[in-house]
Order: structure tokens, then C-alpha cells, then sequence
């Protein structure tokens, strides 16, 4: 049995505590407590804070990126939470808060439920999306629920 990892970068247009990211924050929290009490949750990437991983310390060179990774065990699972829940209003909004990335933003990609991920290998996951493609090593949903 394998579970499903995700990860998700934005590019904040302004800093988390500023007014252009203000709704977006005040619901941080609360999302996360959503995904965490949601059918097949597993897993998520915590800072000291519990909260949402800000790029600084990691693979990503932009201290503007938001980072959310998690595993859940299963496609299904985690589509109901990103697009069935309160979560969705964040994805259907997401340009008020964030700028268009030039490259992949998220990836999907199979994990051993015993090993979560690194930031590492999904910030490797998302360069060979963006390199060379979906296929069943990393995809994202559109491929996922097309080829699965």
C-alpha cells in the first residue's frame, strides 16, 4: 500500500502579516486544522509554529514562498479536501493572495507510509514535473485523474 504526498508552493505577493495577505492568514490556521481532522489525512510539514513551512531554510531561493506539503492515503481523499471543502474558496481565490508561477507549483507522487518526505525530494519532484512531464512517478491531479 502506498500513500499520496503533495506538495504545494505559492509566491506571496506580500509578506504573511500584511494587509494583502491578511484574509489569507487568519485562515491558515483553521484550514490546517480541516485537513488535519479530514478522512485520510496523514501527515503535514510543520515550522516550529505548527503552522505553514515560509521558504528561508530550504531548497526554494525565494523567501516569499509559502510551502504546504502533506500525505494523505489516498487521491480520492485528498481531491475532497482541496475541492470539496472550505479549502476550495483558497484555491478559487488564490490570485488575490498569490502571483503566477512560471513553473510547477504542485506535485503528486506515491509514498511508502512509513517514510514521509523531505522538502528535498519534493522540491525534486516538482523540478521533474516541471522538466519532463506528469507520468506515474509524479503527476498532478489533471494527469491523476485521467491515467489512475
Amino acid at each position: 500500500m502506498k500513500y499520496i504526498a503533495q506538495i504545494n508552493i505559492a509566491q506571496m505577493k506580500d509578506a504573511l502579516d500584511s494587509p494583502v495577505m491578511k484574509e489569507f492568514n487568519d485562515f491558515l490556521a483553521p484550514i490546517n486544522k480541516l485537513a488535519e481532522e479530514s478522512p485520510g489525512f496523514v501527515w503535514r510539514m510543520k515550522d516550529e509554529e505548527e503552522e505553514a513551512i515560509i521558504s528561508g531554510n530550504t531548497p526554494f531561493e525565494d523567501d516569499m514562498l509559502i510551502i504546504n506539503m502533506s500525505v494523505w492515503e489516498s487521491i480520492e481523499q485528498l481531491k475532497d479536501f482541496v475541492y470539496d471543502t472550505a479549502h476550495s474558496y483558497f484555491v478559487k481565490s488564490r490570485k488575490k493572495w498569490f502571483n503566477q508561477m512560471e513553473s510547477q507549483h504542485m506535485a503528486l507522487w506515491w509514498v511508502d507510509p512509513t517514510n514521509m518526505p523531505s522538502l528535498e525530494e519534493a522540491a525534486d519532484k516538482l523540478k521533474q514535473l516541471d522538466q519532463e512531464g506528469a507520468s506515474e512517478e509524479v503527476f498532478d491531479f489533471k494527469w491523476a485523474l485521467k491515467n489512475l
